[in-house]
Order: C-alpha cells, then sequence, then structure tokens
C-alpha cells in the first residue's frame, strides 16, 4: 500500500481528503437516489413528468451505455463485472498516484461512478436509470448520478489534457 501512495505524497493532506471524500461521497449519492427511486418514489415501474424536458423514469440496462449490450446472455453481466472491477482498480491507481488534483479529481468522479454501477450490476444483474431528458418526442437514454459521475470525471480529463508545457510545473514533465 506505502507503494500505491507513494506518488499521491506530493499532494496536500486537503487535497488527499477532497479526492478521497469526493469518492466516497459520490457512491454513496449515487446509491442513495437509486434505493430512494427503487423504495420510495416508483415502487412500480411508471414515468414521472417533472418538466416539460425531464422525467423520473425507472429502468433496469442489464447493458452498457445507450443499452449496448443489453440483450446479451447471461454471461455478459459477470464479463460486464470483471471489466468494471479491472477498470475502476487501474483508475483508483492512476487516481492516488497522480500529482495533479484537476486530473485526480476527474479519476475520482470516473471511479465513483463505475464502483456505483458495479455496486447495481452485483446486486441487481442491471444498472438502475432513472433520469430521462427529452426534447418533444426525442428522449437520450435514461442514466443515473454515476453515469453523471463518469462524464464529467471523463470532460474534466479531457480539458487537463489541453495543458500546455508551460502551465506543466518543470518538475512533473
Amino acid at each position: 500500500m506505502q507503494s500505491l501512495l507513494r506518488g499521491y505524497q506530493h499532494l496536500s493532506i486537503q487535497k488527499r481528503v477532497v479526492t478521497f471524500s469526493l469518492l466516497l461521497i459520490l457512491i454513496a449519492f449515487d446509491q442513495i437516489t437509486k434505493w430512494w427511486v427503487l423504495e420510495i418514489l416508483m415502487p412500480g415501474p411508471r414515468a414521472i413528468e417533472v418538466t416539460d424536458f425531464f422525467n423520473l423514469v425507472l429502468v433496469m440496462n442489464p447493458g452498457v451505455s445507450f443499452g449496448i449490450f443489453s440483450d446479451g446472455d447471461w454471461w455478459v453481466r459477470w464479463v460486464l463485472v470483471f471489466f468494471a472491477c479491472i477498470l475502476s482498480v487501474v483508475l483508483f491507481i492512476w487516481m492516488v498516484r497522480t500529482q495533479d488534483v484537476f486530473t485526480a479529481v476527474g479519476l475520482a468522479l470516473i471511479v465513483s461512478g463505475a464502483v456505483g454501477n458495479l455496486v447495481d450490476r452485483l446486486r441487481f444483474g442491471a444498472v438502475v436509470d432513472f433520469l430521462d431528458l427529452h426534447y418533444m418526442t426525442w428522449h437520450w437514454p435514461a442514466f443515473n448520478v454515476a453515469d453523471s459521475s463518469i462524464t464529467v470525471g471523463v470532460g474534466l480529463l479531457i480539458l487537463d489534457s489541453f495543458k500546455t508545457k508551460a502551465e506543466i510545473p518543470e518538475d512533473k514533465r
């Protein structure tokens, strides 16, 4: 564990606390919102119109993004679980080792989303999605807090990749 944390020692204790707190808070928030939707809001599947462009719906997605692999055999679930575990561990190690706070926050968002959806896959065999954005009859595929975390985290990593050499401290090049 000490070798894992070696690269993370350059970050201040406050930044480490923020990164790990963000990771844990987002996992908890994701699971709490899914529990709320499943147990309190929609014990029977239905759609709740919130605004002209936003609904709450209950969708159990056994596949991945946009429902890809949702009609797969039983083994698809376990392949997705395996890859989610591997990806979460690799990204967590990167998060711990990075010396850049912006990168660490982006990775914390991605890992929290991956873990939140992994928990669903293990518990239900599918991911609980419930946020539905739409325009007239066109609907974006339903998503959840974990999916949002992953999207924002990837966006942060993409933004971070545009740093110029002048913006990167000499000791981190």
